[in-house]
């Protein structure tokens, strides 16, 4: 089958360490060949890296898309309130789409993007990267099989662990809703899709719980300054302390790589003295939950429990599922799923073989999705995505109206949420 072309329009963690090193390591499947990105520094190594011509690499997105389509398929992993405007536009060049989650930090906007791919003859695909993992398809065959009767509930935790959560959403980029997105919707618009897969069925109503309870100023240590490195007091007992977080070896995957291209360590520490990652954790102006619940109803009667939590050792997902013939247990970051049968009593071990798995991404989704949606270009297959826009803005939905029924203290209709959101356009 030919080689397919891929424009890159933002080089940030995704872009260059999930994407990009899928494309170095499957040069017979995929070649980017443009790339936009504002950051010279960033777009020069990401264009050296991939061969791009000097003259298809472009500061804005609206520059790339100004020209004829230039590739097959365009990745688009802009901050998350920069989705909607070069999607659109890059259907209107006719470029298959691969869209970073969340679709748009607006319910309307996710809305409308579901329209316009009905409207035109792309390929288009959100990041759900959790259903292209082999952990979850495993547990899809597993229920799809009647391993466990019919399921009738979901347990699902999304354990954030300590170190990201003040990495992304109290230091980072999606620390506040105003500047990015709920934290619902940022890190576990994934979970709702996850969870509507599995059950099965479109959401009828839910509520939630939750808030922001230790990252605030109350919290500091006494005498704690507002750059971890201006003499902190609580250097050696506090597990936030930044130069023990950004430190070599330290717990996390590619953080360094987040505070500076250049990762030697002295510059990293001249960046934590100046930059966002040097704050106190106590001192941002993070305004995202650290903890949250969400009690879903789905229409075939399923219901669904999901807990995201900040303060975990680990950074991974459980759940147990409760079918009227068995459960199901599963441990993500271990690759471990256990089957329970009622009427035997016996348990079965499913382990995920480890060379089966790529691990450079969300336990081998990144490059499990990049693998079918470019299989299914090659093949000008436009209805076999999984994470196609349809399903897509039916999760984000969840999340939107899971922070709103966290707010608003109140159970909320999905379909009554849709018509008011409707009657909005």
């Amino acid at each position: 089958m030919k080689k397919i072309t891929a424009a890159l329009v933002g080089v940030g963690m995704q872009g260059m360490n999930a994407y990009g090193p899928y494309v170095l390591s499957h040069p017979d499947e995929l070649q980017f060949t443009a790339v936009a990105e504002p950051d010279r520094e960033k777009r020069e190594k990401f264009g050296n890296q991939h061969g791009v011509n000097k003259s298809m690499r472009f500061e804005s997105w609206e520059e790339l898309f100004d020209k004829p389509r230039l590739a097959d398929v365009v990745f688009i992993c802009t901050p998350d309130k920069m989705h909607f405007n070069p999607a659109v536009k890059a259907f209107e060049r006719g470029y298959n789409i691969i869209l970073e989650k969340p679709m748009a930090v607006d319910p309307i906007e996710c809305i409308r993007l579901g329209e316009y791919s009905e409207k035109y003859d792309n390929i288009f695909a959100i990041c759900h990267v959790l259903r292209y993992t082999p952990f979850f398809k495993t547990i899809k065959r597993i229920l799809d099989d009647g391993r466990i009767g019919n399921l009738v509930s979901i347990q699902h935790n999304e354990n954030v662990g300590h170190w990201h959560q003040s990495h992304s959403y109290v230091r980072g980029n999606w620390r506040n809703s105003k500047d990015s997105s709920p934290m619902i919707l940022a890190k576990s618009c994934h979970d709702m899709d996850i969870m509507l897969w599995l059950a099965g069925a479109d959401c009828t109503r839910l509520s939630s719980f939750g808030s922001l309870m230790h990252f605030k100023k109350k919290n500091a240590p006494k005498g704690a300054p507002k750059m971890c490195l201006d003499g902190c007091p609580a250097e050696k007992e506090c597990p936030y302390y930044a130069p023990k977080v950004y430190s070599p070896g330290a717990k996390g995957w590619g953080l360094i790589d987040a505070v500076s291209i250049d990762t030697g360590r002295k510059n990293i520490l001249e960046e934590l003295k100046r930059g966002p990652y040097g704050r106190c954790v106590y001192y941002c102006d993070n305004d995202v939950v650290d903890h949250q619940v969400v009690s879903i109803e789905f229409s075939n009667k399923v219901t669904a429990a999901f807990t995201m939590c900040a303060f975990t050792n680990e950074t991974s997902r459980t759940i147990k599922l409760m079918g009227t013939k068995g459960e199901i247990r599963g441990a993500m970051e271990k690759e471990e799923i256990e089957i329970l049968d009622f009427l035997t009593g016996q348990k079965e071990v499913v382990l995920i073989p480890v060379d089966t798995i790529d691990r450079r991404g969300h336990g081998g989704g990144d490059f499990g999705m990049i693998h079918d949606i470019i299989k299914l270009i090659q093949k000008n297959v436009l209805n076999k995505i999984a994470t196609s826009a349809d399903v897509s803005v039916k999760s984000h939905l969840m999340a939107f109206a899971a922070e709103k029924a966290r707010i608003e203290n109140r159970v909320i209709k999905i379909n009554e949420y849709i018509y008011e959101l409707k009657n909005q356009f």
